[in-house]
């Protein structure tokens, strides 16, 4: 048997900061190979990405698990209490960079493939695409999988993401669909002058403030059957001016939105340039607008996909979970162009944070659960 939990470990100590490869798609990759999948290094821009397959090409029942291996920085290491790629268990909990985001992940489903493909070889295929690129731009990770897959004719049936989905109970919740993401800066431009005369320059900061203002305030929408309401927040102004007898010339913001399917970056897009627009010509300022969709919403409707992996996770927690499209962004909304797509993982309290961890015996019960949807799928 595959043992998860030792995978984990050996993934753990791999330090694969973006982009830094570390040693961990090395690891897998020899793992796989000797497991009889077909393996492909898909590496793009400076970035390591691995593709995997067993069994027969294009196969219409295509199982295909996505993941990561790479991981955020450490930060600050002399406040962690535990090496961050050491990978120690103490009171059956294992601590690491990435041991919860994810490469308890990873190597839960990895173990999972393996030990199935050899035990009960279905009439089939299991795919795992892992990218060494989700924690940073994701420019060259999952993006450059999918378009090996369409250049080689490679095709996942449907998908499974191991991303931590669970908020605090191993097997509370697991995800549908997620919100879209987008960035807009704004530069707002007048004219430098003395504080003590205010009427001799255009000062930038009271049309930045109108703006961030008229941007909170805007109720963008109450959500929708799947989807909470859209937020909007304010992440950033700033003018560099620390002088208090000059008006600045220039003041600089930003605004995060997480948006529903009652929206496209398109048009939260055309929203934004308006509304900039319209106090530019009230304060008589230039305002620029710089805008980066980092994903649109997706939702992959409740269905035979989402019920197998929730009857798999009911069978070996005990816990139905609750189908849910909150948190942030993850390669699910890429693989949504390429096939259904759904997330499960584990609880992820810890993940990004000093002293990162995961329950030992989560990631056993993790590749139980991947296993299980595996045999279920291929029943």
């Amino acid at each position: 048997m595959t043992d998860p939990v030792e995978l984990t470990a050996a993934l753990t100590r791999c330090p694969s900061v973006t982009p830094e490869e570390g040693g961990a798609l090395v690891l897998l990759e020899q793992l796989l190979s000797n497991a009889g999948f077909d393996c492909t290094r898909v590496d793009r821009g400076g970035i390591s990405n691995l593709f995997a397959r067993w069994g027969e090409k294009g196969h219409a029942r295509s199982f295909g698990f996505n993941g990561h291996t790479d991981v955020v920085p450490v930060g600050d290491e002399a406040a962690w209490t535990m090496p961050p790629f050491g990978a120690e268990i103490r009171d059956g909990v294992m601590y690491g960079r990435g041991t919860t985001d994810m490469k308890s992940g990873v190597a839960a489903f990895a173990a999972a493939a393996v030990d199935f493909v050899r035990d009960t070889p279905p009439d089939g295929a299991v795919i795992l695409t892992i990218t060494g690129d989700e924690e940073a731009d994701a420019l060259d990770g999952t993006t450059a999988l999918l378009d090996y897959m369409a250049e080689a004719d490679e095709k996942m049936s449907v998908c499974l993401v191991g991303e931590p989905t669970c908020p605090n109970t191993m097997g509370e919740m697991m995800k549908i669909g997620r919100r879209g993401s987008m960035t807009a800066w704004f530069t707002v431009t007048g004219v430098q002058g003395h504080s003590a005369y205010p009427h001799r320059a255009k000062n930038p900061l009271p049309a930045m403030a109108r703006l961030m203002d008229r941007l909170a305030s805007h109720e963008l929408d109450r959500g929708t059957d799947h989807f909470d309401a859209s937020t909007l927040a304010v992440v950033n102004i700033d003018t560099g001016n620390e002088a208090t007898n000059v008006i600045p010339a220039q003041c600089n913001g930003a605004v995060n939105i997480r948006f529903n399917d009652l929206h496209s970056g398109a048009s939260l897009s055309e929203w934004l340039r308006a509304e900039a627009q319209n106090v530019a010509e009230t304060y008589e300022v230039e305002v620029g607008v710089r805008i980066k969709i980092s994903g649109e919403s997706f939702l992959t409707p409740p269905g035979p996909l989402s019920d197998l992996v929730a009857q798999a996770v009911e069978a070996e927690t005990g816990i139905r979970p609750e189908m849910s499209t909150t948190g942030g962004t993850s390669d699910a909304r890429f693989v949504k162009n390429h096939c259904p797509v759904v997330e499960f993982g584990l609880v992820g309290r810890t993940m990004h944070q000093v002293d990162e961890c995961v329950e030992v015996a989560h990631i056993e019960q993790l590749k139980a659960v991947y296993t299980r949807i595996l045999r279920d799928y291929f029943a």
